[in-house]
């Protein structure tokens, strides 16, 4: 009966231990297993990372020029040239010969107004120059056209007709100058100045 117990005691051991020793390689059986599962999920997330991927075509940005400033347009500091008098031809007023500056003259009068003039220039004035109004109001005067040469150095009275417009009262000025055969200009411009209607003058009154 005593051995009989420890016969049994012993089978119940046997089987623990071997009980025992599958459970163990089962675990290691599932733990390689699992193992390996992990490693080839690593390995197969490395060679999705490590793949060649899909080539990306390369857009260059777009070079930027600089682009060339604003060309300012100068504008010229330079005038335009106007017609000069000959240097050649040259006039100098000397005096009024008639109508003195301020002469009273009633509207519709005429009258001549003469001027002495000198030739300064280092030209001679050739015949076909003229006298020609110039500014003011013409008072109905016409050109005078020379018909002579008038040398350097002479002097000349020239006359013009003109006549006193009407419906004016006060200063009535008139501006003539001689000209050569081009139409240009030179020389001292001569003045024509009357009176017209009733016009106080003032007083001068002498300052000590």
């Amino acid at each position: 009966m005593k051995y009989k117990s420890i016969f049994i005691g012993l089978a119940l051991m046997l089987g623990v231990f071997l009980f025992s020793c599958a459970d163990n390689r089962a675990d290691q059986t599932t733990a390689v297993d699992t193992n390996a599962i992990r490693t080839e999920a690593v390995a197969t997330y490395a060679s999705s990372l490590t793949g060649t991927l899909p080539a990306v075509p390369f857009t260059p940005f777009p070079t930027r020029t600089a682009s060339p400033a604003a060309t300012e347009t100068a504008l010229s500091t330079t005038p335009e040239p106007s017609p000069t008098s000959n240097p050649c031809f040259n006039l100098l007023y000397i005096s009024d010969v008639t109508i003195p500056d301020g002469t009273r003259l009633k509207p519709g009068e005429t009258f001549t107004k003469t001027w002495l003039v000198q030739n300064i220039g280092g030209c001679a004035w050739r015949p076909g120059f003229t006298f020609r109004h110039v500014g003011g109001d013409p008072m109905r005067g016409n050109t005078v056209t020379l018909t002579e040469a008038i040398p350097t150095g002479a002097k000349r009275e020239i006359s013009i007709e003109l006549v006193v417009p009407g419906g004016i009262n006060g200063v009535i000025e008139s501006a003539w100058q001689m000209a050569d055969e081009n139409g240009i200009f030179f020389g001292d411009t001569l003045f024509v100045q009357i009176l017209v209607g009733d016009i106080t003058t003032p007083a001068v009154t002498n300052t000590p």
